[in-house]
Parts: structure tokens; C-alpha cells; sequence
């Protein structure tokens, strides 16, 4: 069929107005409404359809629909009157999408604000933390060569981790000559292929971990000369872990000791293991101690640096800024630990909600949805009312944007360049830049132009000052990589905005559609200057700025990714950036905390609330909240609640039947899946449930329990401030 027999005229029935649309239609019947875009030859809309256009709340609640310089002159006008210290800057970019970061703090950088966050506050800055100064790197497992996999509060089989994760899982499962550990309170998919399940008691993953590495301390099992040689501060935590009380802590878990020390004798005598942690710890009770506990089980035994072992590994662009030494600044407000630059997630509504002289009185939101995704939505929406400025970026009206000063529609991801920064590979690392399968809906920009339009809403860019660069750009890359870094040092508000610089100029000479991928550029020229043998291994060519050059073109040319870096396994120790590349063990912080441990609470379940709710389980039909459309879920389409039959017993409910949730923070009501892979006393809700949706333009429906009405900011661990969503005391009562 042609493209202009595939396209039909019609007009939208949602409103008075019926505006002119032109509908393509598809599928295999020819009846599926595939795309709908305004009719430009309409005599009354001339084009225009209201679903895309910016938005400003008006003083009844709703929204006036307003054009895009209106938008963003309001915006800059407001947010430079409120200061970029009064500003927190949210998200930049989820899964797949980390562009958007990289143009957002361009406009970071331009109104000069000084706070930020995003999801990364409230799964990863614990284990950030403990990289920080034990590697001052990140380090990864070589999970496709690992003769031991072990996987903490992870169950890869649907969160992933590592390339072709299933092919991995099942090639270790039908190896003899490999094996896998699970540490995890349910038989998850995953768990159900390991040689070994640690089935903990919710929340007790520390007890658990830290009775392995006693075991292993005290069973002589240890390789002390690989640690003499390559870490230090080992006495002392050798000495706190010769003291564990491994028989108890192991009691307090809910494993017996008989696989306790069959998991020390597995790690001991594997010639390589390899570990991963997720956010089923990250998001319990002493998640910081835990990801310190799970690097000492494979540092014990000098599993770092070998085929099959934990390496470190190159980055295109580091998603964190590790620091070995030095204490944390902390959030004006709240006093929390600011880790890698990020407050964390749990305390920015504090940071609103106050009379404090440094409260937050804007936000700027992009890519992300914290009243839904962030703990406590109650009080997100409460604070999200106290500011005197939000602003949301995204390709939908989110449950955030509903509550925004203004709405900003960006192109959804499928109709821009993007990529990810997800690159933790090792010895081969790569990359993708994502081309554009689909022209971006009329009245939606790429984040790109968005932040662009604020720079020169700022007066930071114009085409007088850019004129130069662009004629740079089109003479030769060396022409523009010599008139860029002058201009940089010239200007250092250039360099300091340098992604939508390189967007203006370099962009205008990339394919159509690739524009935006010029912010990868600079990128490019720097891992060409950090490890210019591996990237030359990987198959570019050139010496300095063309060795850039030659990486930077492979990535916009190639749809099927690129490897950018090639490294030997004896490189490992390169990517430590402590002093002398030295493993650091002796955390004062978390040797106390391990010496503690014995006093802490084995679970905070209670009482009043005497289930223990995992709020966000990710299982096969969720998807974070990337998918809307309910009618995709071909199973679990509510996403149930699912118990062990012992408590749906107690509860007095059955299968299909519904149940009152309540916690600290709020109340929910869900349907009943009765589950055996669930320890008694253990429940848990999916993700992704929960989110507004209206395919027909009306008041937005949802499906599912969205989980952060259940969660409480209050639940948090003491030092990175990460939630307890995987830990919540809840009551449940039968509905009905």
C-alpha cells in the first residue's frame, strides 16, 4: 500500500473543536489506528492538534495550552528569578534514553543550579559509595566466563545486567564445570536454576552475607597472599570478620549453616567468581553494608582481574563521579549525604516542605515521574503543589506533569537519537546510538532543541557567536575540533554548555535525524585520549583527535552498535584509581556497622504490621513505566499480590480474591495470587502498576496498585538515604 493510501483525513471527536487529523491505518486487518498527526490542509486547525503542545497550569488547575517560545521565555524568566541555588534539576533520562542527561546539563549549567537527582538516588549511590572507596571505580562481573555466578537481591533472569543474560544463565545451568549462587527471599526464576539457593528471611541479607565471609575468615579459606599484595586495610577487616558469629547470624537469616558453608567452600574454591547486585538489597534494611559485604566475599579470595572475574571496566560517559577520599557535601536542608553529586530521592520533599532559608522553590523534571516512581506519592504530590515552579519534560502527561507548572512535550524515543550510558562491559565494551525510526509527532521537540532554545533564551548562545564554529564544522573536523576548544577557552560558558554548542554547529553537518548525537563528540575524543590502544584494539583508526574522530563516526554510522574499547584482562587493576591501585578494605563506616550488626533487628515487621511487602517487583509483564497501555499484560494484568499459601490461609483469602494493603504511608487494594515461591511472611506488589492512562483523551484511568502509595520516606538506609521499597511492614486484610 502507498504512503499516501495508508494515510486517511478525519477529524478528532475528543472536543468541540474537531480538529483535522490524518490517521495511518495498519495491522492485519487494515483497521489499527497506527499514528494520527494533524491535517495541515484543515481550514480551521491548519495542522494543529492540542495533545502537543506546551502546557501552562492555569489559576482553576487545568491547562492552558501555550506555544514554545511563550514556554520557554516564561520558564527562563521565572527559574532565573527563583535562582539556580532555590532549583533541584530531576532525572535526565531513563533506561535507553541518556541523551537527555547530557542536554540537560547544558540547562543544569546555565541557570546554575546547584542540586540534582535522579533514579540513580534511590537504587545505586550505596553501592556507589562503597566502589568509591574501595576501587574509586566501578567494577562488573565476567559473568559469560565466571565458573561462579552469584546474584544478590537479582534475579537477571528478568532485570538482566550483563549482555544475552538468559544465554548466559542457561549455558552456567547445563555446564557441570559451572555453578550459580542465588541470595534472594523468593525462588525466583533465576533462583530456581542456581546450584545453590540462600533463601534469606526478607531484610536479613546482611546477616546472611556477612556469616559467608566469617566462614570463609574463619575456615582459612582466604587467599591472604593476593590480598597482601594487592589490598590494604585487610587486618583490620579480617579481624571483625574473624569475629562473626556465623552459626547465629546464619539462624537470624533463615539459612542453615550446612549451606552456609557450602556457599564459603563454592567461593573458595572457584578459580573465578563473579557477583551482581540489585535492587532487592538496595532498596532493604543495611543496603550500604550489604554491597560492602558482597565485594568482600569475592575480594577475600582475589577474584579480581582474570577471565571469568570481577574486572573494572572502561566508560564512555561515567554515570558516577567516585571519590576514594574526602567526606560528602550535604543537602542544605536535610544534612543528608549528597553521593556523586545526587540527594537522595527520599529527602527532596523535605527539601520543599519547609520554612528552611534554602529550601528548594523549583523544580526542573525531565525524563522521569517521581511522584509515581519516588517513595511516598502522597507527599511528592504535596510538595510538587509547594513549589513556586516546576517544569516537566517528557513525551507523556505523566502523574508528575499533572501536577507541573508547565509541560514541556518532548519526541518520544523512538522518533530521536539516543543512547545509553549503560556501558560496564569487559574486555570488549560498546555502545549504540539509536537513529530514528519514526519523524517526531508535530509540536514536540528533541530535548536537544529544547535545551538549546533556553541558551539562547539566556543569552548564552545566538548565531553571531556560533557562525564561526559552524563554518569550522563544515571545512574539516580538525578545523572544528581547534575552533571549539578556542572558543571554550575563550568563552568558558561555551564549554560549560558545550552539548548544545556541539548540537548547534558539529550537528548541522551529521545526517538528518542524527543531529542530536553530536553531544557524543566530545565524548568520543575523550575515551579516544584515555585508552587509545584499547580503542584502536576495537578496530578505529588514527592517532589523537582522528582516533576520535574515526570512533565518533563508527558510532553514528553503525545501527548495530559499536565496540569502543578492547582491553586485556591484566588491565584490570589500571581502571583502580586509588593510591598505587590498591584495593582499600578498612571502611571505618562499614566495619563499625559490621561489628554492630549482631544488635540490629533481624526484620521490622510488627505487630500492627506483621507482613513484610517487596513494593515493585519486576516480573514478565512489567515495565517500569515505559509501557501504559494496560491490555499489553498477557499474564498478572492487575498485578497481583502475590502470598505464600500459609499467609493467604491466615488472611482468610484465596486465589483471585481481593485484599486490603496498609501501611505506614497509605492503603491500596489488590488482587490475590497465592504463591509458593514466597518465604511466610513475605508478599510482594509488581512495578510499573498503577500509571494513568486514557487512550481516548478522557480523565485518566489506572490499573494496579501503584506501589509508592505504600512507601514512606522515613524508610531509608542511614548513609546513602536509598528507600526501603523491598522492605515495607504492611497489614493485610480480605476485601469482600
Amino acid at each position: 500500500m502507498s504512503e499516501q493510501a495508508e494515510w486517511h483525513k478525519t477529524v478528532c471527536i475528543l472536543c468541540s473543536c474537531n480538529c483535522g487529523v490524518e490517521v495511518r491505518l495498519g495491522g492485519d486487518d487494515g483497521r489499527r489506528f497506527e499514528r494520527v498527526r494533524g491535517n495541515k490542509a484543515h481550514v480551521a486547525s491548519e495542522g494543529y492538534t492540542c495533545e502537543k503542545s506546551p502546557l501552562r497550569r492555569n489559576a482553576e488547575g487545568g491547562y492552558d495550552e501555550i506555544d514554545w517560545d511563550t514556554a520557554i521565555s516564561e520558564i527562563t524568566a521565572k527559574l532565573s528569578e527563583i535562582g539556580g541555588d532555590a532549583t533541584m534539576y530531576y532525572g535526565g533520562g531513563g533506561q535507553g534514553n541518556h541523551l537527555v542527561g547530557a542536554y540537560g546539563a547544558a540547562t543544569r549549567k546555565a541557570f546554575g543550579m546547584t542540586r540534582r537527582s535522579n533514579a540513580l538516588a534511590q537504587e545505586k549511590t550505596g553501592e556507589a559509595w562503597v566502589d568509591g572507596r574501595m576501587f574509586n571505580a566501578h567494577t562488573h562481573g565476567d559473568f559469560h566466563h565466571a565458573e561462579l555466578s552469584i546474584f544478590v537481591g537479582k534475579n537477571p533472569w528478568h532485570s538482566h545486567g550483563f549482555d544475552q543474560t538468559r544465554r548466559v544463565l542457561k549455558a552456567i545451568k547445563a555446564d557441570e564445570a559451572r555453578s550459580m549462587i542465588v541470595i534472594d527471599p523468593r525462588v525466583t526464576e533465576t533462583a530456581a536454576m542456581a546450584d545453590l539457593h540462600l533463601q534469606v528471611v526478607p531484610g536479613t541479607d546482611a546477616f546472611a552475607i556477612a556469616a559467608i565471609c566469617g566462614q570463609l575468615v574463619q575456615s582459612g579459606r582466604i587467599d591472604r597472599s593476593w590480598l597482601a599484595e594487592n589490598t590494604d586495610g585487610a587486618d583490620t577487616v579480617l579481624a571483625a570478620l574473624a569475629d562473626v558469629p556465623v552459626a547465629e547470624f546464619a539462624d537470624r537469616s533463615g539459612i542453615p549453616m550446612a549451606q552456609i558453608t557450602e556457599a564459603a567452600q563454592r567461593i573458595a574454591d572457584a578459580e573465578s567468581v563473579s557477583i551482581l547486585e540489585d535492587l532487592g538489597i538496595e532498596m532493604a534494611p543495611n543496603s550500604t553494608l550489604v554491597s560492602y559485604l558482597q565485594k568482600l566475599m569475592w575480594v577475600l579470595v582475589g577474584s579480581f582481574g582474570r577471565p571469568g572475574a570481577m574486572t573494572g571496566h572502561s566508560s564512555m560517559v561515567p554515570l558516577f563521579n567516585y571519590s576514594a577520599s574526602g567526606k560528602e557535601p550535604s543537602e542544605p536542608v536535610t544534612g543528608a549525604a549528597i553521593i556523586s553529586g545526587l540527594v537522595p530521592c527520599n529527602d527532596i520533599p523535605a527539601t520543599i516542605l519547609t520554612d528552611h532559608p534554602d529550601r528548594v522553590r523549583a523544580m526542573f523534571i525531565e525524563s522521569a515521574n517521581p511522584v509515581h516512581s519516588l517513595a511516598d506519592s502522597g507527599e511528592w504530590r504535596e510538595a510538587m503543589a509547594a513549589l513556586e515552579c516546576s517544569v516537566v519534560i517528557d513525551c507523556f502527561m505523566t502523574e508528575t506533569a499533572r501536577h507541573a507548572t508547565y509541560v514541556l512535550p518532548a519526541s518520544s524515543q523512538y522518533e530521536k537519537v539516543e543512547t545509553t550510558f549503560f556501558s560496564l562491559s569487559f574486555p570488549d565494551n560498546s555502545m549504540t546510538l539509536r537513529a530514528p525510526i519514526v519523524e517526531p509527532l508535530d509540536g514536540t521537540l528533541s530535548e536537544a532543541e529544547i535545551h538549546s532554545r533556553f541558551a539562547r533564551e539566556l543569552g548564552l548562545i545566538d548565531d553571531e557567536v556560533l557562525a564561526p564554529l559552524r563554518t569550522a564544522a563544515e571545512e574539516s573536523r580538525a578545523a572544528f575540533a581547534a575552533a571549539f576548544m578556542e572558543a571554550a577557552m575563550g568563552n568558558p560558558t561555551l564549554g560549560a554548555i558545550g552539548s548544545v554548542v556541539l548540537y548547534e554547529t558539529l550537528g548541522r553537518t551529521l545526517p538528518e535525524g542524527m543531529e542530536a548525537a553530536a553531544a557524543m563528540w566530545f565524548s568520543a575524543q575523550q575515551t579516544a585520549m584515555k585508552y587509545p590502544e584499547a580503542v584502536k584494539a576495537a578496530g578505529h583508526e588514527g592517532e589523537g583527535q582522528a582516533l576520535g574522530d574515526a570512533l565518533f563516526d563508527a558510532m553514528v554510522e553503525s545501527r548495530d552498535g559499536v565496540v569502543f574499547t578492547r582491553h586485556e584482562y591484566d588491565d584490570s587493576f589500571d581502571f583502580l584509581n586509588t593510591a598505587d591501585r590498591r584495593i582499600q578494605l578498612d571502611l571505618p563506616e562499614m566495619v563499625e556497622r559490621l561489628r554492630a550488626l549482631g544488635d540490629l533487628p533481624a526484620t521490622h515487621a510488627t505487630e500492627e504490621y506483621p507482613y513484610i511487602l517487596s513494593a515493585g517487583e519486576r516480573r514478565a509483564f512489567t515495565a517500569n513505566t515505559i509501557i501504559r497501555d494496560p491490555s499489553w499484560r498477557k499474564r498478572d494484568a492487575e498485578g497481583a499480590l502475590r502470598m505464600h499459601p500459609d499467609d493467604a490461609a491466615a488472611v482468610g483469602v484465596e486465589d483471585g480474591r481481593r485484599v486490603r494493603i496498609t501501611t505506614a504511608a497509605g492503603t491500596a487494594v489488590a488482587t490475590v495470587e497465592v504463591n509458593d515461591t514466597y518465604r511466610p511472611g513475605h508478599v510482594a506488589l509488581p512495578n510499573g502498576m498503577g500509571l494513568d492512562y486514557s487512550p481516548a483523551g478522557g480523565d485518566p484511568e489506572a490499573t494496579g496498585v501503584a506501589p509508592n502509595e505504600l512507601t514512606w520516606n522515613a524508610w531509608k538506609d542511614d548513609i546513602a538515604g536509598t528507600p526501603w521499597h523491598k522492605h515495607v511492614p504492611a497489614r493485610l486484610e480480605p476485601v469482600g
